[in-house]
């Protein structure tokens, strides 16, 4: 990505003169992204499967959302499907060395279950996939998907094991890998990293955890642990079997995460294992200047997490 200009100063320049168009050039980024992996799709014929990987907090929903929007303005009839909702139940998962359950390993998955119905859909046969359950822990025993594939319909499968060889093997037709993450650093005008990939994603999800899943800042450090540990293990040896690769960053993010995230690094209470990591956080977002939230577009990708 040497061609965004993804240094700080450069970041609070644009900040300070032209923020709404600063803003524009980055959405206008993503969404050409979008429209090229829409024409790589419809340029294939007949059903497709695009198997969308990507760590926690890249944008995977709304990329496959917005991929579903671009397709289906091309007129071609498309589903989306999530890897969690292929979950097994939760007395099934399988657990690690230190008695606590692994949910980021492929085996969390029902992986028969998912190679029949994928399968099943690229044979143009109607399937009833499953939706998982979170609040029981298990899928639910009256909610499905029901999908019929016709001949030139495309389905997006979503998750952290899209890429895995383990699913991927198994199907038995036409399949489209993209891997999405933020895939740029954030340097000072020393040249020394301010913002790494993984502290923009875990500034995302430390935002989303908070507004929508009641998680506190502390239990977010925890979790992000045993997240990025998967990662490494189940999805960073695979992601060069994508055919697409795209960065999700919006470089302008840091501008305007820092209204929601600076509060919360202030004001919360953490373990003193991730004390310093936090601090850092905090004195690196203190350095961006601001852009006012309600700029952003209400269908931007950093919509998933700041909230509308």
């Amino acid at each position: 990505m040497a061609n965004l200009k993804n240094k700080l100063e450069y970041i609070n320049d644009r900040a300070v003169t032209d923020p709404v168009e600063f803003i524009n050039e980055c959405e206008e980024r993503y969404e050409k992204i979008i429209n090229s992996i829409v024409e790589r799709i419809v340029t294939e014929d007949g059903r497709e499967i695009v198997m969308l990987a990507g760590p926690s907090s890249a944008g995977k929903t709304t990329t496959a959302r917005k991929l579903k929007e671009g397709l289906s303005q091309k007129g071609v009839k498309t589903y989306v499907l999530s890897l969690d909702d292929f979950y097994l139940d939760r007395e099934d998962i399988p657990y690690l060395p230190d008695g606590t359950q692994d949910y980021e390993t492929v085996d969390a998955l029902d992986l028969v279950q998912l190679e029949n119905d994928l399968n099943a859909l690229i044979r143009g046969e109607t399937v009833k996939t499953p939706v998982f359950d979170f609040t029981k822990g298990k899928r639910s025993d009256t909610e499905y998907n029901e999908i019929t594939l016709g001949d030139e319909d495309v389905v997006i499968i979503e998750g952290l094991h899209a890429l895995n060889p383990v699913i991927t093997e198994k199907v038995h037709g036409k399949l489209l890998k993209v891997y999405i993450n933020v895939s740029t650093r954030i340097y000072d005008e020393n040249g020394n990293v301010l913002l790494n990939k993984r502290n923009l994603r875990f500034l995302r999800r430390m935002i989303r955890d908070y507004k929508y899943r009641a998680s506190s800042v502390e239990n977010t450090c925890k979790l992000w642990k045993n997240v990025t540990a998967g990662e490494d293990k189940y999805l960073f040896p695979f992601r060069d079997n994508a055919d697409i690769k795209a960065d999700t960053i919006h470089l302008y993010e840091s501008c305007v995460i820092k209204h929601q995230a600076l509060p919360l690094l202030c004001d919360s209470e953490v373990s003193d294992e991730f004390k310093s990591e936090i601090q850092k956080l905090k004195k690196a977002l203190e350095q961006f200047n601001d852009i006012n939230e309600n700029t952003v577009p209400k269908n931007s990708l950093l919509r998933e997490f700041l909230g509308q």
